[in-house]
């Protein structure tokens, strides 16, 4: 038997001297930035800050690529990044069009048009639910969302369905998903104030970037719409989900590249992996979550799992960074376009 602690018995094989990047640090006795930091350093930290230091450098890629042609930006999150202050930063992506499509759930919806009426409050981890519900405020983590905000949602949105069910008379046809948020957007230019500007319907509306909702009941909208249909008047009005996954694939494949760029998993995410599938694959891919990937869940499947099934290509660039996007995702933005 060999013991560590003898140091005779401790025999190590000469090692080969290695090539590649050193891991360092940046030295905060220089004067350096946030951006250097971000673009100089973070892949040589190593860790989860090496894959957003690498996630940087994918983006700025296909920025670079995007000025001489044409790669489509598909973009997904899930209800719980609006909810959050990742709000403004998606909604300036839209505005300034570095992103070309857009996949989330009906929170991601509602939660941006209702921050335009009244904001969420930061609130605690640790309060009694009992305490919360008697107060009539709801969390989301530690973000509050007092019953009030859903009142006043409820009157815009009735406003909202009774024109939608007029446009569906007069043209005798039923409005698709994205075209409900597209019309939403308008919506919102028409009867909301200053407020809309922070908005991300309101700039996919502005710029015409399609806002996909696969699933535009689950949420409260969803409610909205059962009190509305239950009343005599709004029985007839409809909502087409089945065109959208035309529409939405057809993007990906008359697309001469892809991006993906994915916060958290769940229905956005395998709506666009899904869809690039139809082309062979995306060429870039970033994904930021903190699923893991031992359940066989498609919001923890990694990319070389979209990889086997085609929804990535084999030679694309792509990384996934484990981590709180309320964290990385802003300076991977900062990194990028800063």
């Amino acid at each position: 038997m060999i013991f560590m602690s003898d140091p005779k018995n401790v025999v190590f094989k000469e090692s080969e001297e290695l090539n590649g990047v050193f891991i360092e640090g940046p030295d905060f006795d220089e004067t350096i930035d946030l951006k250097d930091v971000l673009t100089d350093y973070y892949e040589k930290i190593g860790f989860q800050a090496t894959h957003l230091g690498k996630a940087v450098k994918i983006w700025k890629q296909i920025e670079e690529v995007r000025k001489n042609e044409e790669v489509v930006v598909f973009m997904g999150y899930t209800s719980n990044m609006v909810s959050s202050g990742l709000r403004e930063i998606i909604s300036y992506l839209v505005k300034h069009k570095k992103v070309d499509v857009l996949v989330t759930t009906a929170g991601g919806i509602e939660e941006d048009f209702i921050k335009c009426i009244k904001p969420f409050v930061l609130g605690e981890w640790d309060m009694a639910g009992s305490d919360l519900r008697e107060k009539g405020i709801n969390r989301i983590g530690n973000v509050y969302v007092p019953n009030d905000r859903y009142i006043e949602f409820e009157t815009y949105m009735t406003k909202f369905f009774e024109t939608l069910l007029k446009k569906q008379q007069d043209e005798n046809k039923i409005i698709s998903a994205s075209e409900f948020c597209f019309e939403l957007g308008r919506f919102m230019d028409e009867n909301l104030g200053q407020e809309k500007e922070k908005s991300i319907i309101y700039w996919a509306y502005v710029n015409k970037i399609p806002i996909f909702c696969p699933a535009i009941t689950d949420g409260s909208i969803g409610d909205m719409l059962y009190f509305f249909k239950k009343n005599e008047k709004g029985t007839d009005l409809k909502i087409d989900v089945a065109s959208d996954i035309v529409r939405l694939n057809d993007m990906a494949i008359d697309a001469n590249k892809t991006a993906c760029i994915v916060l958290g998993g769940s229905l956005p995410k395998h709506s666009i992996i899904n869809a690039n599938l139809f082309r062979e694959g995306t060429d870039y891919a970033i994904y930021i979550t903190t699923a893991v990937p031992w359940d066989g869940s498609l919001s923890g499947a990694p990319p070389e799992e979209g990889v086997s099934w085609g929804k990535i290509q084999e030679k694309a660039d792509f990384v996934e960074i484990w981590a709180d996007a309320t964290i990385v995702f802003p300076m991977l933005v900062y990194g990028v376009f800063k």
